[in-house]
């Protein structure tokens, strides 16, 4: 593997997030129902499906390492702002591949045979806009990702379920467990669990 270094999981990393999440949404949903904004009224938005409130909240994570594929999967949820890095203005030279495949000879055959010509044809000038056309979608990026607590909710409810590929899966695992002890309220769902 000379030409290209093979990660071994993606990294998720929460950088930010709404001061008090639960407080804030709380004071917004108090407006809905004339209620003292001190009381935890997340319980019964939940329970009536009353979501909007939570859109109130977000959170930001860095997610570095995963491959194209799952990236493909994340930015289906489009009521999220994403950043992801350019394989345009970037050298790539990181996979990322699942178990099935990482100790697989003949795939790693292909990727040196792939990564060997897409550094070959950039130092032969082509630009890298182009010569990323050469790279397989195990090519591993990195990519900030903001959503709403609501939004966060039904990306859970969708890959953390175990039918979801397992790339995205541990991904958006890791996401919940990072933000369960910041909002439990809001985020006391178990893996896998769909919404109404």
């Amino acid at each position: 593997m000379e030409n290209f270094k093979l990660i071994k999981a993606p990294t998720v990393t929460l950088i930010e997030h709404t001061p008090e999440p639960e407080k804030l949404i709380n004071k917004a949903a108090s407006i809905c129902y004339l209620s003292d904004e001190n009381k935890n009224l997340i319980p019964l938005l939940l329970k009536n499906g009353h979501l909007s409130p939570l859109e109130h909240a977000s959170f930001t994570f860095l997610i570095e390492g995963m491959s194209r594929n799952a990236s493909h999967q994340l930015v289906r949820h489009r009521v999220a702002s994403f950043t992801q890095q350019s394989f345009r203005y970037t050298k790539v030279e990181e996979v990322f591949l699942p178990e099935s495949l990482s100790q697989d000879e003949e795939v790693s055959a292909l990727l040196e045979k792939a990564f060997a010509l897409y550094k070959k044809k950039i130092s032969e000038g082509v630009k890298k806009e182009d010569a990323r056309y050469i790279l397989p979608s195990a090519a591993a990026s990195s990519i900030y990702v903001t959503m709403n607590a609501r939004e966060l909710r039904h990306f859970f409810a969708l890959r953390t379920a175990p039918e979801a590929q397992k790339e995205i899966r541990d991904i958006a695992l890791k996401m919940l467990e990072l933000v369960k002890p910041i909002a439990p309220s809001i985020f006391a769902m178990e893996e896998g669990i769909k919404e109404k």
